[in-house]
């Protein structure tokens, strides 16, 4: 009887477990495939949930990657001017624009920006997170511990590789850039 009941109890855990991954994974449609996103709710617990409200609204679908540096990261995000698809959409101005919920403040740790890594963008201010945030192509390490880690792409990096480059002379701005066609949690 005490076997029964310890495997009941480990398959409630394993069931448990399953379910708090699944609600930590999103799903970022990029034109050339879908890629999948671990969200780090320990570690970034206010910013994990900024990006699931504003994905979850729709808020990110259409948006821009408005700055694209080969080597680096791409940044999107920007909900105000980066959506292709609003009244306010202005290229120019793509990558100064965010919510209108108010900033984050900064949840740093020792997670390091690695390949694939989703981290959130900000002004000088480090509780300026907003709406913005990029993925890296490389390790970043001079990021470490000055910019919110929130995710990580555990399966789709080919297709992160594949978003247009921007004008490496001009802070990586992309004119016809590459947007998120749509992202939501799984």
């Amino acid at each position: 009887m005490s076997k029964f009941i310890i495997r009941i109890i480990i398959l409630f855990l394993l069931l448990t477990n399953q379910s708090l991954t699944e609600e930590n994974i999103m799903i970022l449609k990029l034109k050339n495939g879908d890629v999948k996103i671990e969200l780090f709710t320990d570690t970034a617990p206010n910013h994990v949930k900024r990006i699931k409200e504003l994905a979850d609204d729709g808020k990110y679908d259409d948006v821009v990657f408005h700055r694209v540096i080969d080597g680096f990261m791409a940044q999107t995000g920007d909900v105000k001017f980066g959506k292709s698809n609003s009244d306010d959409f202005d290229l120019k101005r793509a990558g100064m624009g965010g919510s209108d919920l108010p900033d984050l403040n900064q949840e740093f740790s020792n997670l390091p920006h690695d390949r694939g890594t989703l981290s959130m963008a900000r002004s000088s201010d480090p509780n300026s997170a907003n709406s913005q945030f990029f993925i890296c192509f490389k390790p970043a390490p001079f990021l470490d511990k000055q910019y919110t880690v929130f995710g990580k792409v555990i399966e789709g990096m080919e297709f992160v590789d594949k978003i247009k480059r921007g004008d490496e002379n001009n802070n990586g701005s992309v004119t016809d850039p590459d947007k998120i066609i749509s992202f939501k949690s799984k």
